[in-house]
Order: structure tokens, then C-alpha cells, then sequence
């Protein structure tokens, strides 16, 4: 099969084109623009001849349909995330919700025989009731939630109008190797890991009782990939997640006790506009129909990040002078 992924050089979609390049028949277009995805989480892949790298921006239409020729099945991760929609809401709706739609008018243009939309749980906002089925009220608190819930709405719509093949994937807090430490992008395990390995603070806005569902990357991937191969679930939703709700002051101290000659202690700062309080999946969908069992504990799951990141050429000091700790970001 030829297969497109786009964002395939971000933290998510560079675990998943490793797990789809190990299948020896299939061709892989990686396509980024590199905002957030960098070039050295695909480079393992540069003497592999079925595996090409392309810059791409998905809201250029043009390039849009002519990446997508010849294409059979696109895993479609392109983003721009949470903190960026805060406070730039408008290039947020153009590359989440509009950059959906050219994919998906050039996929119908295509005849792609299989488009996986990679939506977020933030489509759901705060938890009305735990856990929280695909049937849950979908309420996203920031720009971000409501324009990964228009490419979903984009996306059911081709289904129903065209009959494309669709199917939307909904994971909720994926961690693990690659993902981003610093800036508008980074999330709160790198975060913490760094500051810890740096005897600083690692900073709690709010109470730290906020929930979040933590999915280690490769459970993501792996639920992922049986999404995109089950026709039961075309035209349909499915979450993916460990289902395990962990608070973010449990979390904190997990990471802690995973870095025992850390130095740092916990300080809760004002809490960030637009964070969800709580976030617990219910993965029996995914379970019944994908046959799908998470593999990775939380617990696990640190300690296999922090022993990636002790392995890597990072260097822990030059990690936090770059990590930023504004509010909106």
C-alpha cells in the first residue's frame, strides 16, 4: 500500500511511521512542515527506499492534491496544538479544521480506501461524567478542542455525504520518546522530567486534582494502527487511551520517586486558561471491537521515558534554559 502521514516527523506520528515501516511492503510518505515535527524523529528512515520524507503544509490545497495521488490510506496527524490556539486561535482553525478539508477533498479525489482522523480528547472538555465514552457531551474548552472537533464534523461529513471511508481516533494523553519539552508544544511529563533532572521546581498550575488520562506513545500507536485495519469502525469513533486517570500532583510525585536524587520540589502556580479538570477514558469500545489492552502503566511508562531521554543527546541544562513556563504556553 502507499500510505500518507501527515505530521510524520511529530512526536505521535513519528512512533507510528516506525511501527508502519517495520511491514516490508508498504510505501510511506512522511509529510510535515516541520513547525513542530523535526527532521532527526524520521532520520533512522532516510536509507530506507519505501520511506519518503516531504515538506508540506496542509493548508496549501494544491500541494494537498497532489501528495495525495496514488495514495490508499492516510493517517492524518498534522496540528497545531493547545497553547498555540490560545493565543493565535485563527492559525489553529486553519491548519486543524481547514487543512482537514483539503486532505479530505483530495483523499475523495484519491479514492483513498482508508482516511484515519487523529482527533484529541480535548474534543470532550472537562469530564461531565467518568469515564467518558465516545457518547460523552462533546464541550472542548479552547480554540484548539473546537477545531480538532470541526475536522471531525469535516470528516464524519465526507463519510456520509461521499461514502469516504473514515474513521476518527480519538487518544488522550499520549507521552513517551519524542515528545516536546519546551515552548507552546511542551507537555507536562517532558516538563517535568527536565526540571527534575535540573533539581528545579516542577510547576503545578493550579491544584494539581486536575485529571488527565496519560497513554504511552506506543499504546497510542498500536490502537491507532487496529483503527485504521477495522472496517467495523468506518464512519465511526473509537477513544484511545490507557484508561487511567492519574491527577497531576500524583504524577508529579511519580516522577519524583523515579528520579530519587532530585532535588526538586512541587510549586502550584495560577492555573492556565482553557486546561481541562479532568479527563478518564472509557476504552471499552476499543477493547470489544479493536481487541485493543493498553500496555503501559503510568509508573512504567516515566521510567521509560526518563531512561529515552538519559540515552538521547540531550543535554538535561540546555533543555530547561529552552523549556519556557508562561501561563499560555
Amino acid at each position: 500500500m502507499k500510505i500518507l502521514v501527515t505530521g510524520g516527523a511529530g512526536f505521535i506520528g513519528s512512533n507510528l511511521v516506525d511501527a508502519l515501516a517495520e511491514k516490508d511492503t508498504d510505501e510511506i510518505i512522511v509529510a510535515d512542515d516541520f513547525s513542530s515535527g523535526a527532521p532527526e524523529n524520521v532520520q533512522q528512515h532516510a536509507a530506507n527506499p519505501r520511506v519518503r520524507v516531504v515538506t508540506l503544509d496542509i493548508r496549501d490545497q494544491n500541494a494537498t492534491r497532489e501528495i495525495m495521488r496514488g495514495v490508499e490510506v492516510v493517517y492524518h496527524l498534522a496540528v497545531r496544538c493547545v497553547r498555540v490556539s490560545i493565543r493565535d486561535p485563527y492559525v489553529v482553525h486553519d491548519v486543524n479544521a481547514t487543512g482537514t478539508l483539503h486532505l479530505l477533498t483530495a483523499a475523495l479525489a484519491e479514492k483513498v480506501k482508508r482516511f484515519i482522523y487523529c482527533s484529541s480528547s480535548e474534543v470532550y472538555g472537562t469530564a461531565r461524567r467518568a469515564p467518558m465514552d465516545e457518547e460523552h457531551p462533546l464541550v472542548p474548552t479552547t480554540p484548539y478542542g473546537a477545531s480538532k472537533l470541526a475536522g471531525e464534523a469535516y470528516a464524519r461529513s465526507f463519510f456520509l455525504t461521499y461514502d469516504l471511508p473514515v474513521t476518527i481516533a480519538r487518544p488522550f494523553n499520549t507521552y513517551g520518546p519524542r515528545e516536546h519539552f519546551e515552548g507552546p508544544y511542551g507537555e507536562v511529563i517532558p516538563k517535568f522530567v527536565v526540571r527534575a533532572l535540573n533539581d528545579a521546581p516542577l510547576v503545578i498550575f493550579g491544584d494539581g486534582s486536575q485529571t488527565r488520562d496519560f497513554t504511552e506513545v506506543s499504546d497510542t500507536v498500536r490502537g491507532l494502527m487496529a483503527a485504521g485495519a477495522s472496517d467495523a469502525l468506518i464512519g465511526d469513533v473509537v477513544n484511545i487511551a490507557r484508561g487511567q486517570e492519574v491527577s497531576v500532583r500524583a504524577l508529579a510525585q511519580i516522577v519524583l520517586e523515579t528520579l530519587p536524587d532530585s532535588q526538586s520540589k512541587i510549586e502550584y502556580q495560577t492555573p492556565r486558561p482553557g486546561d481541562v479538570m479532568r479527563h478518564s477514558a472509557d476504552i471499552s469500545k476499543a477493547k470489544r471491537v479493536l481487541n485493543f489492552a493498553p500496555r503501559v502503566e503510568i509508573r512504567a511508562g516515566v521510567k521509560r521515558y526518563v531512561e529515552w531521554l538519559q540515552r538521547s543527546e540531550f543535554d538535561p541544562r540546555e533543555m530547561l534554559s529552552r523549556e519556557k513556563l508562561r501561563n499560555w504556553e
